[in-house]
């Protein structure tokens, strides 16, 4: 049985996903990676394995979550790319984008961005980080919390996006938060922008840290 750190909609991308799993075999490592890789389909790929405690687990032992979202702002849609980011063929100001992020930082009620069938028993979580920033033709939403109740960073860009249009004031995103009304904020993102880049967890466990990515972007964006 395989517990991963967090579940993703379909067509939304990982590239910070942990999962665990208790076995009785013993394979150096190395062995675990490539034996992975060489049975998983095309579009998976296992960069990293080892050894645990009995302690841990990939999703209760989280302490925050890391999501990109990636924005390609060009009157033309992308090729290559297609299913790999969102695109928006108007102008976006990711500098009021980023300006309306910052409301929703620290602990709040986040039922403005909740799904209305989310599950989750609150609607109550830490926003650690919420940068915007522009890189040629990419915009990049970046968000860490401690956790997420379901669409909750794909249901934020598309009121990002409407601030970034310019039909909304930064402001505005404040009085969405304060409102408790998901009928009242923008649009749910499309999945294919979003990506879960990064898991923290305790130090002690001792896990390998990895280039936050998506790869066709630089580590570091803030």
């Amino acid at each position: 049985e395989v517990q991963c750190a967090g579940r993703t909609d379909a067509g939304v991308h990982g590239t910070g996903q942990v999962v665990h799993f208790e076995t009785n075999v013993d394979r150096k490592m190395v062995a675990w990676t490539m034996g992975a890789n060489a049975n998983m389909p095309k579009d998976i790929a296992v960069r990293w394995a080892t050894e645990v405690n009995e302690d841990f687990h990939a999703r209760f032992s989280a302490t925050a979550r890391r999501y990109r979202y990636i924005i390609f702002n060009h009157a033309l849609r992308p090729g290559i790319l297609n299913s790999g980011v969102s695109h928006y063929h108007g102008h976006l100001d990711e500098k009021k984008m980023h300006e309306a992020g910052q409301y929703l930082l620290g602990e709040n009620d986040f039922t403005s961005f909740r799904a209305t069938h989310c599950q989750s028993h609150s609607p109550w979580r830490n926003m650690i980080h919420l940068n915007v920033t522009r890189h040629g033709h990419y915009i990049v939403i970046d968000i860490k919390a401690n956790a997420f109740v379901h669409h909750m960073v794909r249901n934020i860009t598309g009121s990002l996006i409407a601030v970034g249009k310019g039909e909304q004031k930064p402001e505005w995103i404040k009085w969405l938060l304060e409102a408790k009304d998901r009928k009242l904020a923008g649009a749910t993102a499309k999945a294919e922008g979003l990506y879960l880049v990064d898991v923290d967890y305790p130090e002690e466990f001792g896990l390998p840290r990895e280039p936050i990515g998506p790869l066709f972007l630089p580590d570091n964006l803030n």
